[in-house]
């Protein structure tokens, strides 16, 4: 039997909030449809930042009213602050995720406060989260490099993800939010993370594909003994303060590459490819990723699987 790795889809978050034309909730509900259709079992639908922050994920409350809920699903939310998660409690949430970073220069930048302060913040809507029996998750963003500062050492990341750990969340996601990360890296903050006593279950990680190292940090991240990575389908998304920033590592780049390597994730490539040129239509622009270009492959016939 093959190994098993989850995939974390991130694509109706974090892949669709910086983007300038507004999407209609029903389109982004269909869109998160046809991800669980495709096997995915966890997607981030949306975020309850304050509206007039973000504003593309305003619905957040709206489109978890009418999001069917598919079993075996689960449907995370970003929640920031005691009053997201009031409104994500009454929206009808399950599981939530909160942000922070490696570096204060970053979080002042984007969401107006200190690691410190975040935590802080983060502390009541975990103990609510941890009360209500929800799945909780902990983003570390800037875990390579942060785009005010530079290099970051992993020990700062490191840090940060046991404070997560002591506050509550289940899950701590070290990402690489402007694509700086190359394999050695990511070996070594893993070895780092388990020799702090983060155990590997409860690590996964984020990356951006802004200089085309994601797959690489992906395989790097497999060979240390993590089985959770993040990523968009579609490709979409990318760092607001990152310029030139490509977007997420791509589900369906991330689906081919696992299955053509011997692992297990659950999604259909073919269903995968479906649900990105359906995004990308919403968008209105070609679907721009590798395997949404190529397709998949057939070692069998040498045929392409899955293009348009």
């Amino acid at each position: 039997m093959r190994e098993r790795v989850r995939i974390y889809e991130v694509g109706p978050r974090d892949g669709l909030q910086n983007e300038s034309a507004a999407i209609p909730t029903a389109t982004k509900a269909r869109f998160i449809d046809l991800l669980a259709e495709a096997g995915l079992r966890e997607i981030e639908a949306t975020s309850f930042v304050a509206p007039r922050a973000i504003p593309q994920l305003a619905d957040a409350d709206e489109l978890l009213r009418v999001l069917v809920r598919a079993p075996g699903v689960r449907y995370p939310v970003l929640v920031p602050n005691a009053r997201g998660m009031t409104r994500a409690e009454a929206a009808g949430a399950g599981a939530l995720a909160v942000f922070t970073a490696a570096t204060d220069a970053f979080t002042k930048a984007n969401i107006g406060m200190t690691v410190e302060a975040s935590l802080a913040a983060f502390e009541p809507v975990l103990a609510r989260a941890t009360e209500l029996g929800w799945w909780r998750r902990g983003y570390v963003s800037t875990a390579f490099g942060c785009p005010y500062t530079g290099r970051v050492e992993p020990g700062r990341a490191i840090a940060v993800a046991r404070r997560l750990l002591e506050l509550g969340v289940d899950e701590v996601c070290f990402g690489d939010t402007i694509g700086v990360g190359v394999p050695g890296q990511v070996a070594a903050l893993t070895g780092l993370a388990i020799e702090a006593g983060i155990p590997l279950d409860r690590i996964a990680f984020h990356f951006h594909d802004t200089r085309g190292t994601a797959l690489a940090n992906v395989a790097a991240g497999l060979d240390a003994g993590v089985r959770c990575f993040d990523s968009a389908t579609g490709g979409t998304g990318g760092c607001p303060y990152a310029p030139g920033a490509a977007g997420n590592l791509a589900t369906e780049d991330l689906v081919y590459f696992l299955d053509a390597s011997g692992w297990e994730s659950g999604a259909s490539l073919t269903s995968v490819l479906a649900a990105a040129r359906f995004v990308a239509d919403a968008l209105g622009r070609p679907l721009a990723t590798k395997v949404g270009q190529a397709g998949g492959w057939d070692p069998g016939t040498g045929a392409s699987v899955g293009r348009a």
